[in-house]
């Protein structure tokens, strides 16, 4: 394979390159909200001076002592000696501000091109556009990649005029700088021209799925149709957003991938009586996607994000299996060791996602993922900083906030944990009143607090008929292992249809029942029936694909498993319900 030196002499002989690649880039904010600086004040872990110290604390930026990344990697990277490029938000010099979104767009478009087509390492937009202005020769450090591209893009009625500079990091060297003129008109077929130019360079085989050929004002809608926060409100504007791009322009094959994976992330926050409808038309626009490109990994990943949570894992093992060959990187991507720690592929899980992570360590979700990873495979200590992080950088997203409650109480941190229950306190945060009971039957582990869990559990399947895997866990964990066995004996498994379902990518997941730190359910050779009724034993004997412990256990599970074949699979759903 060529080096990017190489890329980078090839690429001053190609005239035609970046003079019309449009894409926009979602840029998390990093600026405390005052929710955040509360938040800061009742954790008492140090002083707020502003989000240039929050952020100090996550880049190992030159500012006195270098300081590691709290994310730091737990497995080995085989592919650590190959270049990794960063690709920086190009400035925009357009005498409109509003043309930040297509300035971006020329190094979103980079990064999907060279990641893809030629099969580079290259950072995740999230990250590297996190370096703007005088920030930018911070970005080597932070980023510790090997290659810097960057550039600026002046953007006038019908004309571009792009300038870009390729460097390399160790010794700063410039290995290639060029400017261009084009018509904002050429865009599409440069675009077209350029991806299978670099391929050539490359000795690479090049399949360009792009469709990109419609009007600019089109285009531009579907730029600016990328998620920044994923709150209710800016998934609605964004999926209208995309419906229209596609309703104008029903062949581009980019925004059927982005509104199947928008869509289908939607889908978790809607009532379980009203998915069915979502589930349709979210793998309608996947499939309108794919039969261009085959290996979309945001087609991929929506399509994944509507396999119902259990019951049909040998239907999400393959969707999985093509987002593991696609290349290049997509918002999907992280999700792969996501779904890798359903089917209790742990070990795996936590490699795919430290890779995913490494092309972008500075994105939320990013981290948010990595951190679950981490906890599932017993290594808690390293997800705690991670989790800390998120608290401290993005202070509006509620669901870190109680997985490092989770993480201090695994750690018995019981000073930490009370620092977060003061927060509780100050927000309304769901997850907080869903895992208190827990979390004070495992500090006290009083016959008074487990009673209570016990009650509590016992009540919601008289009311409801039904329980969820993560609540067996915690229940077994507790040291009612009997009890969690009779539960599922006397209860069906999933949503009861009611204001108590839980939402969220994570709701009646199976990942709980595979968390190294909570061994209880697994090591009872009643288990395996538990993992028949949820689809697991008929995906694991058909594929042979065995979760991390089958060599763990103290019994034969294979053999239980073999043993469980005949038990029913129970689909997730109820009357009035169904996702398939």
């Amino acid at each position: 394979m060529a080096s990017l030196t190489d890329i980078g002499h090839w690429i001053s002989e190609n005239e035609a390159l970046l003079s019309g690649i449009v894409a926009l880039v979602v840029l998390t904010g990093l600026v405390l909200s005052p929710v955040g600086k509360l938040l800061l004040h009742l954790l008492g872990r140090r002083s707020e001076k502003g989000a240039q110290v929050a952020l100090a604390e996550v880049l190992p930026e030159a500012a006195g002592t270098p300081k590691s990344s709290p994310a730091a990697s737990t497995v080995e990277d085989p592919e650590s000696s190959e270049p990794l490029l960063a690709v920086l938000a190009f400035d925009n010099l357009s005498s409109d501000p509003e043309m930040q979104f297509f300035s971006d767009g020329v190094s979103e478009e980079i990064i999907q091109r060279l990641s893809s087509g030629a099969k580079l390492r290259v950072m995740a937009r999230t990250s590297s556009f996190q370096f703007r202005g005088e920030r930018k020769a911070e970005a080597a450090a932070a980023l510790d990649c090997s290659h810097l591209l960057d550039g600026s893009i002046r953007r006038n009625a019908g004309r571009v005029r792009l300038s870009a500079h390729l460097v390399e990091t160790a010794s700063r060297t410039t290995l290639w700088s060029q400017r261009y003129d084009r018509d904002l008109a050429d865009i599409f077929a440069v675009q077209d021209e350029l991806s299978a130019s670099i391929a050539r360079a490359l000795d690479h085989a090049f399949a360009n799925p792009s469709s990109r050929n419609v009007a600019p004002d089109i285009y531009d809608l579907y730029l600016r149709a990328s998620l920044r926060s994923y709150a209710p409100d800016e998934l609605r504007e964004r999926i209208e957003m995309l419906e229209e791009v596609t309703r104008r322009a029903p062949d581009f094959t980019e925004a059927w991938a982005r509104l199947a994976y928008i869509r289908g992330w939607q889908h978790f926050y809607q009532p379980f009586a009203e998915r069915a409808a979502t589930v349709a038309r979210v793998k309608e626009e996947a499939g309108r996607a794919l039969e261009v490109d085959p290996l979309n990994i945001d087609a991929l990943a929506g399509q994944l994000f509507v396999v119902p949570a259990f019951g049909a894992f040998l239907e999400g093992d393959k969707i999985l299996e093509q987002m593991q060959r696609a290349t290049g990187w997509g918002d999907g991507r992280r999700y792969v060791g996501w779904y890798l720690r359903t089917m209790g592929r742990i070990q795996e899980s936590l490699e795919e996602t430290e890779r995913a992570y490494r092309l972008d360590s500075l994105d939320p979700m990013s981290t948010n993922v990595l951190a679950l990873a981490r906890m599932a495979a017993g290594k808690v200590k390293e997800a705690i900083p991670l989790y800390e992080d998120l608290v401290e950088r993005v202070p509006d997203m509620s669901f870190p906030v109680s997985s490092l409650l989770r993480a201090y109480a695994f750690q018995e941190d019981w000073a930490a944990v009370d620092r977060l229950l003061a927060v509780a306190e100050q927000r309304q945060i769901r997850e907080f009143r869903d895992g208190l009971p827990f979390i004070r039957a495992k500090r006290e582990r009083s016959a008074e607090e487990i009673g209570a869990w016990k009650a509590s559990i016992e009540q919601h399947v008289a009311g409801t008929g039904w329980i969820d895997p993560a609540r067996l866990a915690y229940t077994a964990h507790l040291g009612l292992i009997d009890e969690a066995f009779e539960l599922v004996a006397n209860a069906r498994l999933g949503p009861a249809g009611s204001s108590g379902d839980i939402m969220g990518p994570d709701g009646y997941r199976t990942s709980l029942l595979f968390q190294a730190g909570m061994p209880e359910l697994r090591n009872d050779p009643r288990f395996p029936a538990l993992c028949a009724r949820l689809g697991l034993v008929e995906f694991w004997l058909e594929s042979g694909k065995w979760p991390d412990c089958v060599d763990e256990v103290p019994y034969d599970f294979r053999a239980e498993c073999e043993r469980a074949r005949v038990i029913p699979v129970e689909m997730i759903g109820f009357q009035g319900f169904q996702t398939n």
